[in-house]
């Protein structure tokens, strides 16, 4: 992923799907960035539709107020000389320039805006829904904002972990519903393997074993409380959280794999798998 996620071409291609999803003319182009923009794109939409009833803290406003200004005077996209006062924000930022330089970069604000907002106070309003909850779409919708907001591929497998706890905090709320349980499990191991090959992949690339420090204390933690799972009198599928349990294991021997071919040396491995660069074993081990 790009680490500047508005840069010129995302914040036009944003631009274009902001005007698509508003019912603008369809532009036949595609983008390797589609998947992450639609995600704020579709935060946008249900902020719109649904408005969730959330008090902001006027403390966060005037910070959103302060960076918007400060990205538009850092784009160049410069207010007119007087703005009304009924005109607020919305006034100040008007832009003067005219054109598709002048969308894109209306494209950077809207797209700071959408993720303070998804991160803000939306989030607070979804953040304990649960599976079937009316406002579990949004909390989901908010997750895949975060990671198109993820400025390195660390920030973005550490979020990914984040999920999956987020996830078996879920599995552990459904009772005695087989189906219900192993459909949250199954999106917890998905969050699961993204983080774990985003981070592996950085360690390798990187020689450098920090990035798997995050999937040692994930992993130590999760085990933990998936284990747990199995002694409830209630549960649901003990072989699918033994699946589950399985995948954790797997994922602990691949950190430890990289953490020893690092130490001897061994170039970023070639072959990969859903947990990222496999690696061969140092000399001594085999």
């Amino acid at each position: 992923m790009d680490s500047d996620l508005f840069s010129r071409r995302r914040a036009e291609r944003f631009a274009q799907l902001l005007d698509e999803a508003n019912g603008g003319r369809r532009h036949h182009v595609r983008s390797r960035a589609d998947g992450e923009l639609t995600a704020l794109v579709e935060v946008s939409r249900r902020v719109t539709a649904e408005r969730p009833t959330v008090e902001v803290d006027p403390e966060f406003r005037t910070g959103l107020r302060a960076m918007l200004v400060a990205t538009a005077e850092r784009e160049g996209v410069t207010a007119p000389a007087r703005a009304g006062a009924a005109g607020g924000l919305r006034g100040a930022l008007l832009p003067a320039i005219t054109g598709r330089r002048a969308r894109a970069r209306g494209a950077i604000l809207v797209g700071v805006a959408a993720g303070a907002v998804a991160l803000s106070g939306i989030s607070a309003a979804s953040e304990n829904a649960l599976p079937g909850d009316a406002l579990y779409g949004m909390k989901r919708s908010t997750e895949r904002a975060q990671l198109a907001l993820a400025s390195s591929d660390i920030s973005r497998g550490q979020l990914f972990l984040d999920f999956a706890r987020t996830r078996l905090d879920e599995a552990a709320s459904v009772r005695d519903d087989r189906l219900g349980f192993s459909a949250v499990l199954d999106d917890m191991d998905t969050d699961t393997r993204q983080g774990v090959r985003l981070l592996t992949t950085v360690a390798a690339q990187r020689s450098d074993p920090t990035a798997l420090d995050a999937v040692d204390t994930f992993l130590a933690g999760q085990r933990r409380v998936v284990s747990g799972l199995l002694d409830r009198p209630d549960h649901a599928d003990r072989d699918r959280t033994r699946r589950s349990l399985a995948l954790l294991d797997a994922a602990g021997k691949r950190a430890d794999a990289l953490r020893e071919a690092i130490a001897c040396g061994l170039p970023a491995p070639a072959a990969s798998d859903a947990l990222g660069p496999a690696p061969a074993a140092c000399p001594g081990d085999r």
